[in-house]
């Protein structure tokens, strides 16, 4: 046998995107409709066009996927995730797609998440120790 497993700890980016691209590949083989996927971002900017909140997201597969949502802890409190949200799920709808998943952490938002209509249907326990986190989901956007 002339193939060997190798622990990396720093892999190239083109080693990575191997592994990446082939996967995609063979998932492609298996699914109805090849999809395409399409990044989104929202920023919320301030006077000096710093980034002072956003929302980054992805759409593929029929669903919209929100991978990371901040804003800057003196804004907190004021809508602006909520209107993050809002755009999310308006472009989500644009692109097509009608359902939206996340995750958050018990110490980060999901209760905000729940209150926009998003439900949980996963949880892993200690994940940091002594929190949680959460996988939501919230179907057909009308």
């Amino acid at each position: 046998m002339s193939n060997r497993i190798a622990i990396e700890d720093n892999p190239s980016a083109q080693d990575v995107r191997a592994v990446i691209s082939n996967l995609v590949d063979f998932n492609e083989t298996r699914v109805l409709k090849k999809d395409t996927y399409e990044p989104l971002a929202i920023f919320i900017r301030d006077a000096n066009n710093e980034i002072v909140g956003g929302l980054v997201a992805e759409t593929y597969w029929g669903w919209m996927f929100i991978s990371h949502l901040w804003v800057k802890e003196a804004l907190r409190g004021q809508g602006y995730g909520r209107k993050l949200m809002v755009l999310a799920e308006e472009e989500a709808k644009k692109r097509g797609y009608f359902n939206i998943f996340l995750d958050t952490f018990s110490f980060q938002a999901v209760g905000f998440y729940q209150k926009l209509g998003y439900e949980i249907f996963g949880t892993l326990e200690d994940f940091p120790q002594g929190h949680q986190r959460y996988f939501l989901q919230k179907r057909n956007l009308l």
